[in-house]
């Protein structure tokens, strides 16, 4: 009775070969867990253990599609021991071809990810120059969908499709495949112009279309800007090209203006001296320059100094300010120039 049972077909395969299957690919996706739990536990402790960074990065890698590509294997000998059609065998099997080749580009990618990650990136953070910081992302990315589209054009082939009358069709459309593209070829042609003229550099500090921070990354597509509140904004590269960019960081010097009002009871003496204290106050302030001082006007209840200087470029200004100020008000003080404040007469009559 339990023979008849084994032996009883269902769609064209009988319950034991079923069964068989069913039991090897369950046992494919079991030591496809056993390989990865070894691995993690055992071959990648022992590598992390070792002075040869390449071995642990190579396991660390290939632990996941290995894994991967054991369960893929086990699956595929399981299914094939079932009897199919022509056609579905042939389409199960060119799923399986394009999963082994998506395994193979999978591994590809984390490898030179982690390679970069590892060997690259500290180098480019250790150098003095923009530029690597620039083109690492750039390089990262065209190696990564260089990868994958090598992998889909041997995947559509492999499942039995022409892949050069594939392209040669994609002529007749490509008018209309480039004009629903012309966003992103915008973008990329943004990137070029961002990379060869420069307008900024990475961590540089800028101010555009509205929004003031730091540039964190510059994309093929994008570029990343982290805000002062800290938020990170994605600009479109056609955006950052066709608006006006101030870079702060590049500035030679930032202007500040400011007017002392001292009371109407100054001397000459007394506004001289202010004049001359305002002077040496800049002179000695490692971060500032030029100032221009002038008693330019007779106020409603002041005598108006006008004090301009720069603070030099890649100063603190906002430090640089303060400490002037301070130093301003401490002068003062201790001389008895007194500033003004609003005062009105009252003249009674009788």
């Amino acid at each position: 009775m339990e023979n008849l049972m084994l032996a009883t077909i269902y769609l064209g395969n009988t319950l034991e070969t079923w069964l068989y299957a069913l039991l090897i690919a369950g046992g494919a996706v079991l030591i496809g867990k056993l390989l990865y739990w070894t691995i993690q536990k055992t071959i990648k402790a022992y590598t992390k253990g070792t002075d040869n960074d390449l071995d642990f990065i190579f396991i660390d890698m290939i632990e996941e599609p290995l894994s991967f590509a054991l369960t893929l294997f086990g699956l595929w000998f399981a299914i094939d021991m079932l009897t199919m059609s022509a056609g579905v065998e042939k389409f199960v099997d060119s799923v399986f071809y394009f999963l082994v080749i998506f395994n193979i580009a999978w591994f590809a990618t984390r490898l030179f990810d982690a390679l970069i990650e590892k060997y690259v990136v500290p180098k480019v953070q250790e150098s003095e120059t923009d530029l690597d910081d620039i083109l690492l992302p750039i390089i990262r990315k065209i190696v990564t969908i260089s990868i994958w589209t090598i992998t889909i054009v041997i995947g559509i082939d492999n499942a039995g499709y022409n892949v050069t009358t594939m392209i040669t069709g994609l002529g007749i459309g490509g008018l209309v495949f480039a004009l629903a593209a012309k966003d992103a070829v915008s973008n990329l042609f943004g990137g070029f112009i961002i990379f060869s003229d420069k307008p900024f550099n990475i961590n540089d500090r800028i101010i555009i279309n509205g929004h003031e921070g730091y540039v964190r990354e510059i994309g093929l597509r994008s570029t990343k800007l982290e805000t002062l509140d800290g938020r990170l904004v994605t600009m479109p590269n056609s955006n950052v090209t066709d608006n006006p960019v101030l870079n702060v960081s590049k500035e030679s010097g930032r202007k500040l203006k400011t007017h002392l009002g001292l009371t109407y009871d100054t001397s000459v003496e007394d506004m001289q001296l202010a004049k001359d204290i305002l002077a040496r106050i800049i002179e000695e302030n490692e971060h500032a320059r030029d100032a221009v001082i002038a008693f330019d006007s007779f106020g409603d209840f002041s005598l108006n100094i006008l004090f301009i200087y720069w603070v030099k470029g890649g100063s603190p200004i906002a430090a640089t300010q303060d400490a002037i100020n301070m130093k301003i008000l401490k002068e003062f003080n201790e001389n008895k120039l007194n500033f003004a404040f609003p005062t009105q007469s009252i003249i009674l009559e009788k």
